[in-house]
């Protein structure tokens, strides 16, 4: 459970970050081989996003059903179309959708990813072998969609996405999620337990930003 001074440093941590990566020109990034370009309504390429990118490349197989949720500007539906011809990519956000669509198509794995809008699993259909999630680490109201990406009000969506995952996922089916200690990591820890989730550690990396040290991770989760 946080501390009130580790929920307070949160808060101020993401009125600092939310400022931080809007921009409203269009940005261009060259990541893990790929050209991955992101409009200003769209979340941007961090530098912690490899820490799950490079988990997609190793962990899809060739005949793995992958679906990609919150794609965003669809990074890890294209990583995971390198390996695999079959990747959904859902997101709520329209201005993403049409990113990782014109992302995929530059990248050359259009034909490979079917890209839907959902909220969570609504539209989502089917049981995939791999379900990719990079979740909002905060749980205050995002003020638009493009803060939505990074903060989900009493963390909704991490609550429906843990209640339905098992429904979604085959007799092989695992998970890769990422997460850091800027959110609420014990909650997190805790609902995937409940659902029935053992979890082990692909991946860490720390920063340390105004004096505060913080952990992102990979998990895997089955």
């Amino acid at each position: 459970m946080l501390s009130p001074e580790d929920v307070d440093r949160i808060h101020r941590w993401h009125e600092k970050a939310a400022k931080g990566i809007r921009d409203e020109n269009v940005r261009t990034f060259s990541y893990l081989g790929h050209t991955i370009v992101v409009p200003p309504k769209v979340m941007p390429i961090s530098g912690t996003s490899a820490l799950l990118g490079e988990a997609v490349l190793a962990e899809v197989r060739a005949d793995d059903r992958v679906l990609d949720m919150g794609t965003g500007s669809g990074v890890n539906a294209i990583l995971a179309a390198s390996r695999s011809r079959d990747v959904v990519a859902v997101d709520i956000n329209p201005h993403a959708l049409a990113a990782a669509k014109d992302n995929a198509e530059r990248n050359g794995v259009g034909g490979r990813i079917t890209v839907r809008h959902s909220d969570v699993f609504d539209a989502v259909e089917g049981r995939f072998d791999l379900i990719v999630f990079d979740p909002p680490f905060r749980w205050f109201a995002p003020r638009d969609l493009f803060e939505a990406a990074i903060t989900d009000e009493d963390y909704r969506a991490l609550k429906a996405f843990f209640r339905d995952a098992r429904a979604h996922l085959t007799v092989r089916g695992r998970m890769l999620i990422f997460f850091g200690t800027s959110g609420d990591l014990p909650y997190l820890k805790q609902l995937a337990a409940d659902a029935g989730f053992t979890s082990e550690v692909l991946g860490s990396q720390e920063l340390t930003r105004d004096g505060w040290r913080v952990e992102y991770f990979t998990f895997r989760m089955r």
